[in-house]
């Protein structure tokens, strides 16, 4: 694309003061993770990649459901169809919108590995998950590694968002007594797109001040947009300094934990299991010696054991759909592979 037709392309955006070209050129150059690929994702995504950003890296887990679509605006019905992993088919939608951003895409597990591993050169880390557990993984590492990040959560109609900032701000840690508890469950009691809608609006908006280098009154915004309230909290003066992630001897648990082999994902009725030993192509000859009829894409292998439907993609790793309890999972996969 040449010059002028990116002029024309962020004209608007180039009108508005706090960016300008400067700050245009800026966001042109910069590169961000986004983790999870779900509602906040696939919306903050296409905000980044419409306001110009050069690099995005997407990571997710999970595959594509026809109880997305409702509020997973990259996503439709033929993706469903088509049970594409969520990384997938957002690179293929982006890519659609603008050609020439770069796009890094893994179906994977986020732990401290991959975060160690996928970094490199990451100006931003944007939270676009449910996942507590995935949220302190973040924090400790942007810490640790002085990389800001960008917070959200969205229940039925609540939502909530801030930005961390290391050496600047006090961390998720330290903030986590004083956020709203609605965002500290999973989300297993429905949303209701506006509410996605006002918590992107603030994560791409401070990811805009941050991209741009540009000094930010970083509050926690909390509202109910059904309700009609919202509140802007500030909270620069609660950081603990016997934090374990922010304080002054910081020690980073959630980076030093172990991978667990299994884990169960939040409002899913789902326990995901890692094993990198099964292979695909190890996998497709049990289904087939057992006589187990299986789909399968480039991506995934679904099948239904004792009643339960299992999705295997890739690497290894497994979500095993009806259940919830670890010790259970751990029964079926004992009597899957012995």
């Amino acid at each position: 694309m040449n010059q002028e037709m990116n002029q024309d392309r962020y004209s608007r955006q180039m009108l508005y003061k706090r960016i300008g070209v400067e700050g245009q050129r800026s966001i042109s150059q910069k590169h961000v993770m986004i983790i999870g690929m779900g509602a906040l994702g696939t919306h903050v995504s296409e905000g980044l990649v419409r306001a110009g950003i050069q690099q995005l890296t997407i990571v997710d887990r999970d595959y594509i459901e026809y109880s997305n679509l409702q509020r997973q605006t990259l996503f439709t019905e033929q993706d469903a169809l088509d049970m594409l992993p969520k990384v997938i088919a957002a690179k293929k939608h982006l890519e659609s919108i603008r050609h020439d951003v770069t796009i890094n895409e893994f179906v994977s597990h986020v732990d401290a590995y991959f975060l160690d591993k996928h970094t490199s050169g990451i100006d931003l880390i944007i939270d676009a998950t449910d996942n507590f557990d995935t949220r302190q993984l973040i924090n400790d590492f942007a810490y640790q590694n002085s990389i800001p990040w960008i917070y959200g959560g969205v229940v039925q109609s609540t939502y909530a968002q801030t930005t961390f900032v290391p050496g600047k701000t006090p961390c998720f840690n330290c903030l986590l007594p004083h956020l709203p508890s609605i965002n500290l469950t999973c989300d297993t009691v429905g949303v209701i797109q506006p509410a996605v809608t006002m918590t992107t609006s603030f994560q791409i908006t401070d990811a805009l001040k941050i991209l741009t280098h540009q000094d930010t009154n970083i509050k926690l915004k909390y509202g109910d947009v059904w309700e009609g309230y919202h509140h802007a909290i500030g909270f620069k003066n609660m950081q603990n300094d016997s934090c374990s992630t922010c304080g002054q001897s910081p020690t980073y648990p959630y980076l030093n934990n172990s991978q667990r082999q299994y884990a169960t994902l939040c409002g899913r009725d789902t326990v995901q299991y890692i094993n990198k030993d099964i292979t695909q192509e190890m996998l497709i000859s049990f289904l087939n010696s057992h006589h187990i009829q299986y789909k399968q894409n480039p991506y995934m292998i679904v099948f239904s054991f004792k009643g339960y439907r299992i999705v295997a993609f890739n690497g290894g790793r497994l979500l095993i759909h009806g259940l919830t309890s670890p010790n259970e999972a751990t029964k079926l996969i004992n009597q899957l592979f012995g």
